[in-house]
């Protein structure tokens, strides 16, 4: 059984652990930096430095497309016509993905040169979203207002309604009395018209 290749492994680059591994990814990490490193053996003895300087590279060159598509509005309008800017936007958002591929591709090289092992990981299965339960018979549950029901709610709700009673009780007994000093005006009155139509038929 071969060696596991994690997702984004270079192309060209033998399984980690396999006999031409260290070899062909010296070759592939000395075409992802600049061609002036070949010049230099201690890389190519040690991988792991090869590939240090090549992770620094290529995650230098994802920042600098990234830069790049970002100021390239600004530092070529009026230089280029709108069509053209727009044509060299989309070369950056394509250099821009195969750099960072190529900036994973290496970080990954990297870790196995370095011993690591790589291992898949074991996806768990989709798990249905849980549904609230309608109570017995398919009756909804119950509803509460906002805020809560609970003692403490009842005891707000007893104090408000004490606090409540006790002052309509004032406006209560004035409008009684008034009430009551109403009716005696009319009943007086009354009496008093009463008084006058037995006087005038005295009178006649």
């Amino acid at each position: 059984m071969g060696a596991y290749i994690p997702p984004g492994w270079p192309a060209g680059v033998h399984p980690p652990g396999s006999e031409d591994f260290e070899s062909t990814a010296i070759g592939w990490l000395l075409d992802v930096v600049p061609p002036d490193y070949r010049l230099h053996g201690v890389l190519r003895r040690y991988p792991v430095a090869l590939a240090t300087l090549a992770r620094y590279h290529s995650k230098a060159c994802v920042e600098g497309a990234r830069q790049g598509y970002r100021t390239a509005r600004t530092e070529l309008a009026g230089t280029l016509p709108p069509h053209a800017i727009d044509t060299v936007l989309a070369a950056y958002r394509k250099e821009g993905a195969r750099l960072a591929a190529t900036a994973e591709a290496v970080d990954l090289v990297e870790r196995a040169l370095r011993g690591e092992v790589f291992t898949p990981k074991m996806s768990l299965p989709p798990t249905a979203p849980e549904r609230q339960s309608a109570g017995p018979e398919g009756t909804e549950p119950e509803r509460t207002e906002p805020g809560g029901a609970g003692p403490e709610a009842a005891e707000q709700g007893s104090a408000r309604a004490k606090a409540e009673q006790k002052a309509a009780a004032p406006r209560a007994a004035k409008a009684t009395t008034a009430e009551q000093k109403a009716g005696g005006a009319r009943a007086g009155a009354r009496r008093n018209s009463a008084g006058r139509g037995r006087s005038d038929l005295a009178r006649t």
